[in-house]
């Protein structure tokens, strides 16, 4: 109970939905532990130092698993903004997995259900409930939790993206035993890092980092930005937003026409999501990249 009273305080009560008191809604704080243990583990900084080794992971561990987060589990297993072949599917499954962020058809189904209804009480991380919750808060309910099967029927049909999204905690478990492999066999050959300061700063801070830029499109992109697009939800384009994550800041071209591979509408709106699944379609992993309709690029305000 100590324990509860004092992350609620930490993230401003005031910030939770009506329907707290609903067991459902309530946070499940076994779940927060994980988290805060994460958080906590970057600052063992202090007593493992940084190097360039160990940053340099960290920036390409952000990076990969920023695109795996963007172009998978958002433009293609909730969206179906293109096509791959099954096994590419599943190693995009496993790319998005690595993030932290839960399973493939657990992260779809949520933002599916976000498109349907969007900034309304039904959103699962709606702004109405205030920033903490859009931001995180919605991440560690008991409702929140499940997978919502019924959103997701087209690619819960495959036993192995079933399997990844069941066992989807192994995935980052299994990256994060690797960069303390891989610190210690650098060290071994003579580089200045080791394999606990991999740890800490290859995965911890590229980790976390990426869990908030994420959880931004949730909270701020829907408060801060311009509206080219008349949506009757509140998104927002925000290019600071779309540079940290790799485009996903142009949330309202995206409302207006989800299930476009890009969603950097006009020419100067930098989407490197997309420049990324240019690449793989180029390379043939991936196919059909599904455009913005004309029609839609001449509804822009001040078109």
């Amino acid at each position: 109970m100590r324990l509860k009273s004092t992350l609620m305080a930490w993230f401003d009560a005031e910030s939770l939905p009506a329907t707290e008191g609903a067991a459902l809604d309530r946070i499940d704080w076994l779940r927060v532990v994980p988290f805060l243990v994460l958080h906590a583990g970057c600052l063992l900084v202090f007593v493992v130092g940084v190097s360039a080794p160990a940053l340099l992971v960290a920036a390409a561990l952000y990076v990969a698993r920023m695109f795996a987060v963007t172009a998978f589990y958002h433009r293609y297993f909730s969206h179906r903004a293109f096509e791959t072949s099954r096994p590419m599917q599943l190693v995009f499954a496993l790319a998005g997995a690595s993030s932290a962020q839960r399973g493939p058809l657990w992260w779809a189904a949520h933002h599916r259900r976000h498109h349907v209804f969007s900034d309304t009480e039904r959103d699962a991380h709606t702004p109405l409930n205030g920033f903490w919750w859009s931001h995180v808060l919605w991440f560690f309910t008991r409702r929140n939790h499940r997978t919502d099967s019924a959103r997701i029927r087209d690619f819960a049909a495959y036993p192995e993206l079933r399997l990844v999204d069941r066992f989807d905690s192994l995935v980052p478990m299994t990256l994060a035993l690797g960069t303390y492999v891989l610190g210690e066999l650098l060290h071994a050959h003579g580089y200045a890092t080791s394999g606990w300061q991999m740890l800490v700063v290859g995965f911890c801070w590229s980790t976390v980092l990426l869990f908030h830029a994420t959880s931004s499109i949730n909270s701020l992109a829907h408060r801060f930005g311009s509206r080219p697009y008349p949506n009757v939800d509140h998104s927002r384009n925000n290019l600071w937003l779309a540079l940290l994550t790799l485009g996903e800041g142009w949330h309202n071209n995206h409302h207006r026409y989800p299930v476009s591979a890009r969603q950097g509408f006009a020419w100067w709106e930098v989407d490197l999501c997309y420049a990324g699944l240019r690449g793989l379609a180029a390379m043939g992993v991936i196919k059909n990249l599904r455009p913005v309709p004309a029609a839609v690029l001449q509804e822009r305000l001040g078109a």
